[in-house]
């Protein structure tokens, strides 16, 4: 990066040679299409040209240029005319470029990156709307309670109608007190003439009031219920995903696909409607964090209108690659197979109408291989995570200090007679034998119980579904956090890649919470692309005790005791340098809206090489940081190559697009420097994207209206 190179689009030699190429160069980069024609090769280091090149449009000079090239060189000028750039180097060379029309900026020294690549993202939940938003906000349950009531006033909500409110935060807050119980308890309190729905910021918890259980449709689509007996019957398949009290009751908390019983939009778009009508917050939101291009990492058919008409109106300032969303489990044979036949055909002919557009592709799928890692301390019993683990959960028993938060003061044998003779005979442990069974022992009956979590759909079906993508030619985008889970994504995806002889392919896992050693290594080998969202890559106390003391045996609730050196946990999670080190592809996903509707792209570089939030933290696994540069890479050139935009951005080289950000600190200085967690605090003061200026922290307004914005996806 000590480099000083300069870069400019390549002229013949000969002299008549010469003036007729530059005719034709001047033709393409200002016709009515440049913008959208693929980059030549840029070219090789080399000397001021022995013809004057035409002017430019704009040129930027005195900057420090982070060009992210194959040598990683820093420039101090760029030019670009018809919205590529034509040259990268030296102040000096670039006064050849500037004519009379020509926009000249000076940068003073401020540092340019490629614009960022956002490689797991869901655009269409990001926009700022005026919506009853928890913001994320940790709060207990009386205060939730009051929360929602308030929301219930100020919307004016019809007595039956539903209110849904966004952004709660499942695995922090919440702590319970004799009035407010439970969920289910406080939402009651809040309304019971209205049907409340609150939608956990990870985007696969909910939680709901009574009135709303009570509209539960089975498979049949009849009204029956989330109760204790329709557990046992109707919903007996989704058990693992209904959070139920001491007497076997639904405690509010319903998870993944069961939601779907409840509300058949749970696990779509924020407010789709309000969203079609303002999609320009959407690329507001993503070029005020200097972000050019994205992954939409659950992009289902419903959602497609946002970006037509983004589209359609000259608004979309970033490329898109749609991760194209099906639930295999939604799509049934009256016999009740899975019609892979009908997805396919839905999913070739988007893949088809985008074909020829410039700014969205479609030709990526996701699939959810498991759910997430959260289990519930707070829960009476206390719930069991649902991500897929190669081993059971253990059965922890928890203590409360005084402000409500939990400390592991033991563990269940699940391998004793009694919890044997509970799994052979669980009717005669329900309700109030339930209670009379906690008090005698000192746990619940369910806790008993012994599991290693779920798959989100039956491996053969996972396999499958992959498989037949692959042979239709899309890449596998998948969504595994538990160690199981992430097994089962290899899997797939090299038997798709065996099954049609492709491993180029740009295949990615999404998040890799925890990865066994030989699974690492697998993905090494495959060389697979890894979305991480490195800014969960810190300790975080209360959210810890939602996880590990369901992995690892603890006691107390000290991070010394949680973050043990020699625990599997801690060597599993977040494997980002191993998996680098084994010869996978790292890119960077902020997974917004999950925790902030903010995708801060800083941020998640800032924790990408410090491990933890802030200076003095204790850091998490510190041995699998990686370098800024590296991060860097993530969010550019790798991202870039994933999403198959690499001839076009992800670097700032000759040909390729002028999509550039401007920033208010020199990141690579502070980071050598040993202050990483200060690149968190970057502010992005200008995005610019095919030559055009779509951003500026100077003179571009927030479009917002009423309140503002507020784990995985």
């Amino acid at each position: 990066m000590a480099h000083r190179a300069t870069h400019q689009l390549p002229l013949p030699a000969r002299p008549a040679l010469r003036v007729l190429a530059l005719a034709i160069l001047l033709a393409v980069l200002t016709g009515p299409h440049s913008a959208a024609l693929a980059a030549p090769p840029a070219a090789a280091p080399a000397a001021a040209p022995a013809a004057a090149p035409a002017a430019a449009d704009l040129v930027v000079t005195g900057g420090s240029i982070y060009t992210v090239d194959p040598r990683h060189d820093t420039a101090q000028a760029m030019a670009v005319k018809g919205g590529r750039i034509v040259f990268v180097g030296t102040d000096a060379d670039a006064r050849a470029w500037i004519g009379p029309h020509t926009q000249v900026q000076a940068l003073d020294g401020r540092m340019v990156l490629p614009g960022l690549v956002d490689a797991h993202v869901h655009p269409l939940d990001i926009a700022d709307l005026d919506v009853c938003d928890l913001d994320d906000k940790l709060m207990s349950l009386r205060e939730l309670s009051a929360f929602v009531a308030g929301c219930i006033r100020r919307f004016k909500t019809p007595a039956g109608a539903m209110l849904t409110v966004y952004q709660w935060n499942y695995s922090q807050g919440n702590q319970t007190d004799p009035q407010h119980p439970t969920l289910r308890a406080a939402l009651d309190a809040a309304s019971t003439l209205h049907r409340i729905q609150l939608m956990g910021e990870d985007g696969h918890h909910s939680a709901y009031n009574s009135l709303a259980l009570a509209q539960a449709r089975n498979a049949a689509g009849k009204v029956v219920g989330l109760s204790r007996t329709t557990l046992a019957s109707d919903f007996a398949g989704y058990r693992e995903f209904i959070g139920v009290d001491a007497h076997g009751e639904p405690n509010g908390v319903v998870t993944e696909d069961a939601r779907y019983f409840i509300n058949p939009a749970s696990v779509l778009y924020l407010a789709l409607d309000q969203v079609l009508q303002v999609p320009e917050r959407i690329t507001w939101r993503l070029n005020s964090a200097g972000i050019t291009a994205v992954l939409d990492a659950m992009a289902a058919p419903e959602g497609l209108p946002v970006y037509d008409k983004l589209d359609r109106t000259g608004k979309l300032t970033v490329r898109v690659t749609l991760a194209q969303f099906f639930d295999p489990s939604h799509t049934r044979r009256p016999d009740g197979t899975i019609d892979y036949d009908a997805i396919l055909r839905q999913a070739s002919a988007i893949r088809t109408r985008y074909a020829h557009n410039p700014l969205i592709r479609a030709d990526v799928v996701k699939i959810f291989a498991d759910g997430v890692l959260e289990g519930n301390p707070l829960a009476v019993p206390p719930t069991l995570p649902e991500g897929a683990q190669l081993r059971p959960f253990l059965q922890p028993t928890f203590a409360f200090d005084a402000a409500g938060n939990p400390m592991v003061k033991g563990y269940v044998d699940t391998g004793s007679a009694l919890c044997q003779q509970v799994r052979e005979q669980p009717q005669r442990y329900q309700g109030a034998e339930a209670l009379a069974f906690e008090k005698a022992h000192g746990f619940y009956p369910a806790q008993c119980t012994i599991s290693n979590g779920r798959l989100q759909h039956k491996r053969h079906v996972i396999l499958e579904y992959a498989r037949r993508m692959h042979l239709a030619g899309f890449n596998l985008h998948i969504h595994a956090i538990g160690d199981r889970a992430v097994r089962t994504a290899v899997d797939a995806i090299e038997a798709a890649r065996a099954a049609d002889g492709n491993n180029s392919t740009r295949d990615a896992l999404a998040h890799v919470q925890l990865a066994h050693p030989d699974d690492i290594a697998r993905i090494g080998r495959d060389h697979l692309y890894i979305a991480y969202t490195y800014a969960w890559m810190n300790v975080d106390p209360q959210y810890d005790m939602t996880v590990i003391p369901f992995i690892e045996r603890v006691s107390g609730s000290s991070s010394a005791e949680l973050h043990r050196r020699d625990s599997y946990y801690e060597n599993a999670i977040y494997p980002v340098r191993a998996t680098q080190k084994a010869g996978a592809i790292l890119t960077a996903g902020s997974d917004a809206p999950v925790e902030t509707r903010d995708p801060r792209p800083f941020v998640n570089m800032a924790v990408a090489v410090a491990r933890r939030r802030a200076p003095g933290e204790r850091q998490l696994s510190p041995w699998q940081a990686i370098t800024l540069p590296e991060a860097i890479d993530a969010y550019t050139i790798n991202g870039a190559r994933m999403l198959n935009i690499a001839a076009d951005a992800g670097s700032l080289e000759v040909g390729k697009s002028a999509d550039f950000i401007v920033i208010d600190r020199d990141i690579l200085a502070l980071a050598a420097a040993g202050h990483p967690e200060q690149v968190g605090k970057t502010r992005v003061l200008q995005t610019w994207f095919r030559g055009v200026r779509v951003y500026s922290a100077r003179d571009t307004v927030t479009p917002r209206h009423g309140k503002g914005p507020g784990r995985p996806q």
